[in-house]
């Protein structure tokens, strides 16, 4: 089995909720994910039961954009190692996309821009299924660290209405609090009546406060996805001393931010969540902060 091509990726949570107010926002996570394209099947069971997979290659060759070398397209596949748990808001699918359209252009010697590649990404996820707005926000978190608040209605090179460099990975611990997979996907309509919250994250955004952001935006998806146990998940992290929290994406999953240096307190949080609720899994990460404003290869 030959590794045609290699591209990488990594996992987001977000900071502003796009399907509301027309912008969105998501700041990177150290959860990498690597897609290779292969010449034979993987040996390891590759999880895209939304054939998203599927849907980039056929999104690849649409924008006339070539296969490798003496390749049909019903001759590759794909791998996938990925850190990112799926259907959980963390933004799996954008990351993906990213990794495998990387692939693309490393089998195929292609050079894109980062917004050709989101472009892409974009395309792939709504043709998938899998994004009510195509997730334009999370791919540019998926594919570069720090965030990028986005007008998802612009052209996607013109879209980026600010950027932020994001909290230093060595002063916040990031706790993931999984919670199973949806049991419903929302709709536009269910954001609509819950704008307050929603503006409010993005007013932080402005001001550079990307943890008020993600509370503000918890806030405004739980009324909006009517997550009774959410809201009080959320609530039960500032009992803790928790300085941040809120549900990702659609959800279910909640990212709880505490100071890395308060050991107790993480210790305290994971305790809380594992005896208060059944079937909860914690992942511990860290932001991909961008200081030096540069992208992932």
């Amino acid at each position: 089995m030959a590794v045609l091509g290699k591209g990488s990726a990594h996992g987001a949570c977000s900071l502003l909720h796009a399907a509301a107010l027309g912008y969105g926002a998501s700041i990177a996570l150290d959860l990498p994910t690597t897609v290779r394209l292969l010449d034979r099947p993987s040996k390891r069971e590759v999880n895209d039961h939304d054939s998203l997979l599927d849907t980039v290659l056929d999104v690849w060759i649409d924008a006339k954009h070539p296969l490798p070398e003496s390749y049909a397209k019903d001759e590759l596949h794909w791998g996938v190692n990925s850190k990112i748990p799926i259907k959980q808001g963390l933004k799996s699918s954008a990351a993906t996309s990213i990794a495998a359209l990387r692939a693309l252009c490393d089998a195929t010697e292609t050079e894109l821009e980062v917004a050709d590649l989101v472009a892409l990404s974009a395309q792939a996820q709504l043709n998938a299924g899998v994004s009510l707005t195509g997730s334009i926000d999370d791919a540019w978190a998926c594919a570069t660290k720090g965030w990028k608040l986005i007008d998802i209605q612009a052209p996607i090179a013109e879209g980026v209405l600010l950027t932020g460099e994001g909290p230093k990975n060595e002063d916040w611990t990031v706790l993931l609090v999984l919670r199973g997979e949806r049991e419903q996907q929302p709709v536009l309509e269910d954001f609509a009546p819950h704008l307050r919250p929603y503006q409010q994250a993005l007013n932080a955004l402005q001001d550079g406060n990307e943890l008020v952001a993600i509370t503000w935006n918890g806030r405004g998806t739980v009324a909006a996805l009517r997550d009774i146990q959410g809201r009080k998940m959320s609530n039960d992290s500032f009992m803790n001393s928790a300085r941040s929290a809120g549900i990702s994406g659609s959800g279910p999953a909640l990212v709880v931010i505490v100071p890395r240096h308060e050991t107790p307190t993480l210790e305290r949080l994971k305790k809380w969540y594992t005896t208060h609720y059944k079937n909860i899994e914690i992942v511990e990460t860290s932001f991909l902060s961008n200081q030096k404003d540069d992208e992932l290869e």
